[in-house]
């Protein structure tokens, strides 16, 4: 009699099972090469059905030394391509290809595999699979109490737990115990194995050496090596559910949101009640006659049957988003929003009119919307988001109204500054709090109420000051100081020998930046700055220091520049020039050669070899310099 054993035979322990009873004795077992590469990549993944399989392939092994069996191993290895479409049935055809080349019965616990096998005329043998680690609860669940927030176990430490409301968690010891090893590969194979048999749970991911397990409101992460440096499983769940009437200003909230569709950002650091309150708003809308969906990854939020929650379709958010806008709902509660592409997907299902709520991880309110700039353009920012609800320890801290107008931007005078301005507003007084503008091509966020009290640099300060030294700098070869005066006028210092350069002929050249910046503009030396440097002490950096140092000084020193850094190039600004060649150096010290562009600007994009080097020799403050390289 010959017998060619599937995978889900071997791990079912079948075989040894047959031979024990005498079924099988003196039979042929033929083990097609394919059933062993499935288990040893499972015992690889850390699987215990792997485990299992092997371990009954050792029994087979002696039973053949002991005479009770034949055994056999034939066929072809599954390559990687195979076994990672082991789903799809290519093992399987290959251990069925065995059977049939060997005229030989096929155990199988795999009713699939048995019926296919029965449709190719191959004698088939169908045994009842094993219920293999059935677990009826929860193993962990013995370590929640009323407060307890999440578990956190780790193989070789003690178990501990946060516990306490919400805003006062405390990190403590739960057991004095040292957990091992085997109890942990025991609880993590239970929790895995609970939520495949569970009609109360499902694993949103699983990948090598982590899988995410989602039971009931609990939200588990198996971690294993290789991936981690030992079994660890931490668990979470929500100690708290609200409604909107919990929270201050929840009748001005429940207006707003009826109002009209919104673009909503609830931020706050972990742990503070971001997602409870997430859920209060997804409850509220609900309730209210909106359509409303979630999309979630891992699924956590405590909301209703009606509210129904997806997870990334294929692996992309995007890919759900594109779902989402076949539904159509009136609101989606985004869970977490953190990296540019989830940005991107919020700000496609909001500009689509769909009312979108995320959730953020931020220390601050405005840090929620600053999460945008760089990621969309930033007129589009209030149309994207007109709301930012900031949570801290369990409460509404904070809740902002986002607009725009055309303006001049506070502290700056003149009228050609007028530009587009996001104004962010204290949504309970109505006084605003921040602007957000571009600056000299920056993108600044200005404090307008500055809390270390009315003698320290203001928001609208410390900007002009930099781009006023940034201007002075592009044309000095020397030290600059800069002092404001007031909101529009400013006092800036240079080296004797820098005094003509920067004023120009006729003061053509100061009043060109006097234009460009909106503020009134005193040269003066640093001899004349009170209690300041002095000739000697200009010297050091000035023109007559810089060229008893290395002699760099007139066309060969080079125009000294101030790089811009922008989320995707570093830009020089070198006056004139257009289409000259240039070295561009640190110090003296050559970094590369470059054309100027149009715009009478070198451009170098970031992550690039140049730009590294470049950007590191920006942080090491050294005197970036363009020289003409005829």
């Amino acid at each position: 009699m010959n017998v060619v054993p599937d995978t889900s035979a071997v791990i079912d322990g079948r075989v040894s099972e047959r031979v024990e009873d005498g079924s099988y004795e003196g039979a042929t077992v033929i083990v097609p090469e394919a059933v062993v590469g499935e288990l040893e990549s499972q015992a690889n993944d850390g699987l215990e059905s792997g485990w299992d399989g092997l371990s009954e392939l050792q029994r087979l092994a002696e039973f053949a030394d002991e005479g009770r069996i034949e055994l056999r191993y034939v066929g072809d290895r599954p390559t990687g391509d195979a076994r990672s479409h082991a789903a799809e049935g290519d093992v399987d055809a290959l251990i069925r290809e065995v059977a049939d080349a060997e005229a030989a019965t096929l155990l199988s616990s795999d009713i699939v595999q048995a019926e296919v096998a029965r449709a190719k005329g191959i004698d088939v043998e169908y045994v009842e699979p094993v219920a293999r680690g059935v677990v009826d609860e929860l193993p962990i669940e013995e370590y929640f109490t009323d407060d307890t927030m999440s578990v956190h176990l780790k193989t070789g430490t003690k178990p501990k737990a946060k516990r306490g409301a919400l805003g006062e968690m405390r990190y403590e010891v739960i057991e004095e115990t040292e957990t091992t090893e085997e109890r942990m590969t025991e609880l993590a194979n239970s929790i895995v194995d609970l939520a495949r048999q569970s009609s109360e749970g499902f694993i949103e991911l699983s990948d090598d050496g982590m899988d995410i397990v989602q039971y009931r409101n609990y939200r588990i992460a198996v971690a294993r090596p290789p991936f981690a440096d030992g079994v660890e499983i931490t668990a979470v769940r929500p100690i708290a559910k609200t409604t909107l009437d919990d929270y201050e200003f929840a009748d001005e909230l429940r207006e707003r949101f009826r109002e009209r569709k919104r673009g909503v950002l609830i931020a706050g650091s972990p742990g503070a009640g971001k997602s409870t309150f997430a859920q209060a708003v997804a409850e509220f809308l609900n309730d209210s006659d909106y359509a409303v969906k979630t999309m979630e990854q891992p699924r956590d939020l405590q909301v209703g049957p009606e509210v129904t929650q997806y997870g990334a379709l294929g692996g992309e958010m995007a890919n759900t988003a594109d779902s989402l806008l076949l539904v159509r709902p009136d609101y989606t509660i985004y869970d977490e929003v953190r990296k540019t592409k989830d940005f991107e997907v919020f700000s496609d299902m909001r500009m689509a009119g769909v009312g979108m709520v995320g959730v953020v991880h931020a220390s601050r309110a405005i840090d929620a919307l600053q999460r945008l700039v760089g990621r969309v353009e930033l007129g589009m920012i209030p149309q994207i988001v007109d709301t930012v609800v900031y949570i801290e320890a369990g409460e509404v801290h904070t809740v902002y109204d986002v607009t725009t107008e055309v303006k001049v931007p506070a502290g700056l005078t003149a009228e050609d500054l007028a530009r587009p301005v996001i104004q962010v507003r204290n949504f309970e007084t109505g006084t605003p709090e921040f602007e957000i503008y571009t600056f000299n091509r920056q993108v600044v966020t200005v404090p307008l109420n500055d809390e270390e009290g009315e003698e320290s640099e203001t928001g609208v300060g410390r900007i002009a000051k930099q781009e006023i030294e940034r201007e002075i700098r592009s044309v000095a070869h020397g030290h600059v100081d800069v002092e404001l005066k007031g909101n529009d006028e400013a006092i800036v210092y240079v080296g004797e020998g820098d005094i003509g350069t920067v004023i120009g002929k006729g003061g053509g050249r100061i009043a060109d930046i006097e234009n460009r910046l909106g503020i009134e503009i005193d040269v003066r030396t640093h001899d004349e700055k009170p209690g300041g440097r002095g000739a000697g002490s200009a010297g050091e950096n000035g023109a007559g220091g810089a060229g008893e140092a290395g002699g760099q000084v007139g066309e060969e020193r080079g125009s000294v520049v101030q790089p811009e850094i922008t989320s995707r190039h570093v830009v020089l600004d070198v006056e004139g020039g257009v289409g000259e060649t240039v070295e561009v150096r640190a110090n003296g010290e050559y970094l590369f050669t470059a054309t100027v562009g149009r715009g009478g600007e070198v451009q170098v994009s970031r992550g690039s070899a140049i730009a590294e080097e470049l950007e590191d020799a920006i942080d090491r403050k050294r005197t970036i310099t363009v020289v003409s390289a005829r």
